[in-house]
């Protein structure tokens, strides 16, 4: 609760004082609950989509080792990332987030430069995820009309690329005009996508094994190391560090309940329950999903293997294989992965959401080209103008798929690193600079916010690095790990407008209301 000091009258919504306190005008409407400000960052790290997507990569490099250990690894570094950044977002609840707490972190004269580099990594990272996202989905929607109309070995439908990039930009058109209604109908999508991606998991996670004719033992799911790659990569450590990104990649997102806050009631307080929530509940059900999938792999080389009727999907071949050995047909199994497809599609949509937050939050401080544009708001309180914007770059992003698969996973490799290195700028600054200055809020770690903080920072370097590494030898230009040279390029371009431009009429964040 806060206190109107002009009139003596206490008010229910702190967020609302908070936010004037930083000295932001209240243009969104604040009508969402913790529930729901869990629910979209809950949707954005989506255990259905994540795992799913990457299941392939896991099950390569390390096999059921990396997933059930792997997933725990990441999991108890990703929460303390988590705390961290609950600790400022509880001080700082504004819809600009990370760029703002750098910002008021880094102190008056390195504040506009913290900003700014955290403002852009963040933003792009975010771009990043829905483009990641959503041609996720329409990739699995290829699989799905392949598996439908008689599979690879059945002369099922393949789509062509040019199909794929033609459903991705559906779905992001979807998305955009899901995300430009008003703020309730938003929570309601959000809710009813956190209760879709928690049953599916459940479900699917008891369903497929039952299903299956044949099971792994729990040895197998527990010590099994697949060393069987095919890369050319046979220590078994460096395996597993790969395999880890399945569930890095996974836990990603978060960041959408500091960016919802000022549509929050409560937002100090609800802001930080949604980030560490989201991520707690991910890791249980994430954990229970990878277990209860893997119980139904029996042979890795075949479920990798291009030539099976799912092209070499894994998950979506297992699926497929556990009705059609059991009941003669993999209806079933289709049906399944429509189950998941609707939780990437319900993935998406929070991630455009969280998109336009960051993107009318930066453009409110003047930081992007043509700001006095995406910062506007129309009759409901929505910021329309940076919807829209944020689903065209994410279509735009996804064209490089048509030149180069290379490219294109060169670009949403900023997905994990670039959004990560965004969430640790923040927290860097919080253990430094501003180490005896900070001013908690009604969540704080107390004298362990440092050493958590610490933490945090020392991981998100370590998976920097680690993620950056080859994936394959003999390293060739189509098996170089471009993650690097996309990260670096981005720190280049971000450095350098700072250097000949920014630098001169960005401020860091201003104020809009009247003191």
């Amino acid at each position: 609760m806060g206190l109107d000091h002009e009139n003596g009258n206490v008010l229910i919504d702190s967020g609302h004082t908070r936010l004037h306190e930083l000295g932001y005008k209240q243009e969104l409407k604040r009508d969402l609950s913790v529930i729901s400000n869990f629910a979209f960052s809950f949707s954005i790290i989506s255990v259905l989509t994540g795992v799913t997507t990457l299941y392939n990569t896991g099950l390569k490099f390390g096999g059921p080792v990396s997933f059930a250990y792997g997933w725990l690894i990441a999991g108890t570094f990703t929460m303390f990332v988590g705390f961290s950044m609950a600790e400022i977002c509880s001080s700082f609840p504004t819809s600009g987030g990370l760029y703002y707490w750098s910002a008021k972190l880094a102190g008056r004269g390195w504040a506009p430069f913290a900003s700014w580099i955290t403002g852009w990594f963040n933003i792009v990272g975010q771009w990043a995820v829905t483009t990641s996202v959503d041609f996720s989905l329409a990739q699995l929607i290829q699989v799905i009309i392949l598996l439908s109309t008689g599979g690879k070995n059945g002369g099922g439908y393949e789509a062509s690329k040019y199909l794929v990039i033609g459903f991705h930009g559906g779905i992001l058109f979807l998305h955009a005009i899901i995300n430009s209604l008003p703020i309730s109908w938003l929570s309601l999508f959000g809710q009813l996508a956190a209760g879709w991606n928690i049953v599916g998991v459940f479900v699917l996670m008891i369903l497929i094994p039952c299903v299956a004719t044949e099971r792994a033992s729990a040895k197998f799911v527990f010590t099994h190391f697949n060393t069987d790659n095919g890369d050319g990569i046979n220590n078994k450590l460096y395996i597993f560090i790969l395999g880890l990104l399945m569930s890095q990649y996974t836990l990603t997102g978060y960041d959408a309940s500091a960016h919802m806050t000022e549509e929050t009631k409560n937002a100090d307080k609800n802001g930080p329950r949604g980030i560490i929530s989201s991520i707690g509940i991910s890791i249980i059900v994430g954990w229970g999903y990878i277990l209860g999938i893997t119980f139904a792999v029996t042979n890795i080389s075949y479920l990798l293997d291009e030539t099976n009727d799912a092209g070499g999907y894994a998950i979506a071949e297992i699926f497929y294989l556990a009705f059609k050995n059991r009941y003669g047909n993999g209806v079933g199994g289709i049906i399944c992965l429509g189950v998941v497809a609707v939780a990437i599609f319900f993935c998406g949509m929070s991630s455009v959401t969280s998109n336009s937050r960051m993107a009318y939050a930066f453009s409110r401080d003047g930081a992007m080209p043509f700001s006095s544009v995406w910062h506007k708001v129309n009759k409901q309180e929505v910021p329309i103008n940076a919807v829209w914007l944020s689903a065209f770059i994410s279509f735009c992003m996804a064209l490089t798929s048509l030149g180069s698969l290379v490219a294109f996973q060169a670009m949403v490799s900023i997905a994990t690193i670039g959004l990560y290195i965004a969430y640790a700028l923040p927290i860097f600054f919080r253990v430094t600079l501003a180490r005896k200055s900070f001013i908690p809020g009604p969540f704080n770690l107390g004298r362990y916010g440092i050493i958590v903080g610490w933490v945090a920072v020392l991981w998100v370097v370590t998976i920097s690095v680690l993620f950056s590494l080859p994936v394959a030898y003999p390293i060739t230009n189509e098996t170089l790990n471009y993650t690097p040279v996309a990260v670096g390029c981005l720190f280049v371009l971000t450095v350098s407008s700072w250097i000949f431009s920014a630098r001169h009429w960005f401020r860091g964040p201003i104020t809009n209301v009247d003191t």
